[in-house]
């Protein structure tokens, strides 16, 4: 398969292009949403000992959904500096330790979106969190004790991955 031609078609709060692809002399075209790089992370509070999600709207879902912590890479940031400040703006927390566990895409047959997931460890809660008012974020705490989070249920995909990596973690 063989990308001939580019072209936006639309350029808004995200992108949407136009591809001609050619393939075994077939020549087609598809639509490629563009969503950047995003960065993902299951915080742990190492003092109440318990898991810190996120609950909030989210469009895509057109519903609420509590899941792990998560934004865009920033132009000009690392994936590292910028899971760091998504989680002071959303948590109020600063991170203690951060470990990189997996690279994916979130939706590969038609959006660019890659996510990279983390485990943040925290321990001090300097403010609220809640997100940011100009971003328009309404984002509301949701602490679950390690069992609590085992059994919790969610549609969110980035989320099952990192509680498929907390089961992981346990010596049977």
């Amino acid at each position: 398969m063989k990308i001939k031609n580019r072209e936006t078609a639309y350029n808004g709060y995200f992108k949407i292009y136009k591809l001609t692809v050619e393939q075994e002399g077939q020549t087609f075209t598809r639509e490629q949403f563009d969503r950047g790089d995003a960065v993902a992370a299951l915080i742990y509070d190492t003092q109440k000992q318990e898991y810190i999600l996120a609950k909030q709207f989210r469009v895509g879902s057109e519903s609420e959904l509590v899941e792990v912590v998560a934004g865009m890479v920033d132009k000009g940031e690392t994936p590292e500096q910028s899971i760091a400040r998504e989680i002071e703006e959303e948590t109020g927390y600063q991170v203690d330790k951060l470990e990189h566990l997996h690279t994916f895409y979130s939706s590969p047959g038609g959006t660019t979106e890659k996510v990279m997931l983390y485990y943040a460890e925290v321990s001090d809660q300097h403010h609220d969190g809640g997100g940011n008012d100009h971003e328009n974020e309404h984002i509301e705490l949701v602490r679950l004790s390690a069992d609590e989070f085992g059994k919790f249920q969610t549609p969110d995909a980035k989320t099952i991955i990192a509680q498929q990596w907390v089961k992981l973690q346990v010596k049977v």
